[in-house]
């Protein structure tokens, strides 16, 4: 069996593992990545722009972080690797070459991770699947005819299918979670400022925008968060310290936890009932071992929430235009981006400052009343989304269906966006599998700055009900 075959299925913390011991070299992991990538990547078109020779001289000598020489991959929006390309999925910024590492990916390369390419995404991470026009659509290792989720589905596809075990991915929406409920992965927003976006941003959409990564463990996703987290010098947000590494809370015992569990999701979707069925299973499972579990959830004005939310979305997104025209010097054209985008962006400046910030203080009474919630429970679990993974062209944009575009929007991904709101750390978990071997996510949300709480809990129901073993026939 080659290095290739006996690496893929190996989580960053065991092959990080098997360079700190000699058994591997970091160049022969890396170049059994790459094999990987040239072999699977056509068929599932994760990886956009590769970075063969960067990744070579970088893995000729990783340092000795606690995740040295395990080959990783950058999503292609957030993390800027200084002198490569940025292309956020959007024509817009083709030739646009990026000036300077961002804190993250800094703190990423010090672990001793090694990037060797920039993963697909929607164009500007717009929407919850990941098929732009600039690069083509990312596919589904479970089943090709699908859709990845997004805006992380490049970096959801290439650890689902193998290619790599952990990968970077962010968050202001479900970005995170919900491609790795589609593929079948962990995936933790963590708490808002746990991982800086410095040094452009101190917050970006009023703090609904989260970093981290995609992964197939739960100690790999807790091991990488204690190599990222931390502030920077004049972050706006601090949250609390850890107790102790967060490496260490995996396989702690989580206590007897009070765990709230629901069904009905801000946007007021109906819920299939496989997805009904899923919660329901791991709620069971959460009482099987030992933990309180009572059928609650927040009193919220739903329809005002999911409304505010929208309003700093779309202002979030224009935004994000300005910032592109200012960064390249180009100006905006319509012609530069796809429909959606556009649409979006008009809206944007029709948008008032003063309606902004009233979005901005509607929030805010959520955090209060989702916090409220929290002193009574300590972890709320939920779907991840509102139904299975999606046909490819599933939420296809054009000007004369925009109404049904939404629509099918409210009714994916209803259980997502709140935690952005709210800025609570929010987790999915591969804990349930339709009939038909396709992924079904659960998610998991503890208090604001309590990380620690999910990865003992996510270790624990990790190792009652394993997916490890679990591969896409792609792979």
């Amino acid at each position: 069996m080659s290095i290739a075959e006996e690496t893929a299925w190996l989580d960053a913390t065991a092959q990080a593992e098997l360079v700190a011991s000699g058994e591997v070299s970091a160049p022969e992991l890396m170049e059994a990545a790459i094999e990987r990538a040239e072999r699977l990547n056509p068929d599932i078109n994760a990886i956009v722009t590769p970075l063969h020779d960067f990744a070579r001289k970088e893995a000729s000598n990783p340092g000795d972080g606690p995740l040295a020489g395990v080959p990783f991959l950058l999503k292609d929006l957030g993390a800027e690797l200084g002198g490569a390309p940025t292309n956020m999925g959007s024509r817009f910024m083709d030739g646009y070459i990026s000036p300077q590492d961002t804190e993250l990916t800094a703190r990423f390369r010090r672990a001793g991770l090694v990037i060797f390419g920039k993963t697909n995404t929607p164009e500007i991470g717009l929407m919850p699947t990941t098929e732009p026009d600039r690069f083509g659509p990312s596919r589904n290792p479970w089943d090709l005819s699908l859709g990845t989720g997004g805006s992380s589905g490049g970096s959801s596809a290439a650890v689902a299918a193998g290619i790599v075990s952990v990968a970077h991915a962010n968050d202001g929406g479900g970005s995170i979670r919900i491609p790795g409920a589609v593929c079948g992965l962990v995936g933790l927003k963590p708490t808002r400022g746990r991982n800086s976006l410095a040094p452009l941003n101190g917050d970006i959409g009023n703090g609904i925008v989260h970093e981290h990564v995609v992964c197939r463990s739960v100690r790999d996703s807790a091991l990488v968060l204690d190599s990222t987290a931390g502030p920077m010098p004049g972050d706006p947000y601090y949250p609390p310290e850890p107790e102790r590494p967060y490496a260490q809370e995996v396989g702690r015992d989580p206590r007897r936890l009070r765990i709230a569990v629901s069904d009905q999701p801000l946007t007021g979707a109906a819920v299939s009932d496989e997805v009904k069925a899923a919660v329901q299973s791991a709620a069971k499972l959460c009482e099987d071992l030992g933990h309180e579990v009572i059928e609650a959830e927040p009193t919220l004005d739903r329809p005002k929430a999911l409304k505010a939310f929208g309003r700093i979305w779309v202002g979030l997104l224009g935004h994000t235009m300005a910032h592109l025209a200012r960064s390249t010097g180009k100006e905006l054209s319509e012609g530069d981006f796809e429909a959606a985008t556009w649409t979006m962006y008009r809206s944007s400046q029709r948008l008032t400052a003063g309606q902004y910030l009233l979005a901005v203080e509607d929030l805010q009474v959520v955090v209060r009343q989702v916090a409220a919630f929290f002193e009574d429970v300590d972890v709320w679990l939920t779907p991840t989304l509102c139904r299975r993974p999606v046909p490819l062209g599933y939420f296809d944009f054009s000007a004369n269906d925009r109404d049904e575009v939404i629509r099918r929007l409210g009714e994916y991904s209803g259980f997502t966006s709140l935690h952005n709101g709210t800025g609570n750390p929010a987790m999915t978990l591969p804990l349930q599998w339709t009939d038909d071997g396709l992924p079904l996510g659960v998610q998991i949300a503890g208090r604001y700055g309590d990380e620690a709480t999910l990865f003992q809990l996510a270790s624990q129901l990790e190792a009652a009900r394993p997916w490890a073993v679990r591969r896409p026939a792609l792979a």
